[in-house]
């Protein structure tokens, strides 16, 4: 059976999504935060965008990107991660990371 549309081309659809499947398969392992120094920053890893950007915990930047991320439906996931972090880095002050989350808005509906 011939086909009007070249092999590369062919190759490079089916990588593409094979990519979509394989980043739908692992949603529930995304972690959005990936703490640094003890939590004053952060890596937060964007799903939407793709992105992940290195911000520190307290400044108005770390409290938009995950506005952003909440509004995208993802809230209860960070949540969960941020509570998971104050359980096994009880220091570092993930609570009160939270508590400025909460107080900012952030994941209100």
């Amino acid at each position: 059976m011939a086909s009007n549309t070249s092999k590369t081309a062919r190759a490079s659809v089916r990588a593409g999504q094979a990519g979509q499947g394989g980043a739908l398969s692992v949603l529930g392992e995304f972690k959005y935060l990936i703490p640094l120094n003890g939590g004053k920053y952060a890596y937060v890893r964007n799903l939407t965008n793709g992105k992940t950007v290195h911000l520190r915990t307290d400044s108005e930047a770390f409290i938009e990107e995950i506005r952003t991320l909440a509004a995208a439906g993802h809230a209860t996931k960070i949540r969960a991660e941020l509570s998971t972090l104050n359980v096994s880095h009880p220091g570092d002050g993930w609570d009160a990371t939270e508590k400025r989350l909460v107080e900012a808005g952030v994941f209100e509906g």
